[in-house]
C-alpha cells in the first residue's frame, strides 16, 4: 500500500521524498486500515453475548450516534449522526453495542443507503425485534469539496422494518423522539426515504 501511495504522490506532481511527505505513505496506510477496519470485524464478537431476555415491549432508542465513513465512489469522508430504535420481542441488546455496530459498518467503503440498511438488518437478525428503525443524516465531502460544491447540503436515509414500516403512529413517534419530523418531509407516506436537503 505504501508503494501505491508513493506513486500516487508522484503522479500528483509531488516529491514523495521531501521532508513533509517522507512518512506520508506509512501514515496513510495506517489511517486507511483503521477507516476500513469494519471489513475484519466479527459481528458476534462485537455483540459479545450482550443479548438479554427482558420483559419490555416499548421502544428503545439510541440517538445522535456520531459516525464517520468513506464514500466508495471517491474515497472521501461522509459523516453525521445515526439514530437507531427497536421494539423488543423478548430480547434487548446492550446499549453500548448499538454504536459499535454502527462503527463496524461505517468503517468500510460505503454508500449511505447501504450503510443504513446494514445496521437495521443486523439488529433484526440478532434479536428479532417487533420492529427496527434506523435514520442517518450526513454531510458528504464528495458533494461539498468537489462536484456540485454545495457546502450546506446533507443527506437523510432511513430503514424501517416491522412495526416501524407497517404502523405510521409508531414511525411518527420515533421521528418525533429524534426530532427529525420537519427534516424528513414526506416520510409519513414513505416507508423508506432518502433525500438531500439544505439547512
Amino acid at each position: 500500500m505504501q508503494d501505491v501511495i508513493r506513486k500516487l504522490l508522484a503522479d500528483l506532481g509531488e516529491d514523495p521524498d521531501r521532508e513533509g511527505l517522507r512518512n506520508t505513505p506509512k501514515r496513510v496506510e495506517k489511517a486507511y486500515k483503521f477507516l476500513t477496519s469494519g471489513y475484519g470485524a466479527d459481528i458476534d464478537q462485537v455483540v459479545n453475548n450482550a443479548l438479554f431476555t427482558v420483559d419490555y415491549s416499548e421502544m428503545v432508542i439510541v440517538k445522535d450516534i456520531d459516525f464517520y465513513s468513506l464514500c466508495e465512489h471517491h474515497l472521501l469522508p461522509f459523516f453525521g449522526k445515526c439514530h437507531v430504535a427497536y421494539i423488543p420481542s423478548d430480547k434487548v441488546i446492550g446499549l453500548s453495542k448499538v454504536p459499535r455496530l454502527v462503527d463496524v459498518f461505517a468503517r468500510r467503503l460505503q454508500v449511505q443507503e447501504r450503510l443504513t440498511n446494514q445496521i437495521a438488518d443486523t439488529i433484526h437478525d440478532k434479536i428479532a425485534p417487533v420492529g427496527v428503525a434506523v435514520v442517518m443524516e450526513a454531510t458528504h465531502l464528495c458533494m461539498s469539496m468537489r462536484g456540485v460544491e454545495k457546502q450546506n447540503s446533507f443527506a437523510v436515509t432511513s430503514a424501517m422494518q416491522g412495526a416501524f414500516r407497517n404502523n405510521a403512529r409508531t414511525r411518527m413517534e420515533f421521528l418525533e423522539l429524534i426530532k427529525l419530523r420537519s427534516a424528513v418531509p414526506g416520510i409519513r407516506e414513505s416507508t423508506g426515504y432518502a433525500c438531500v436537503g439544505e439547512d
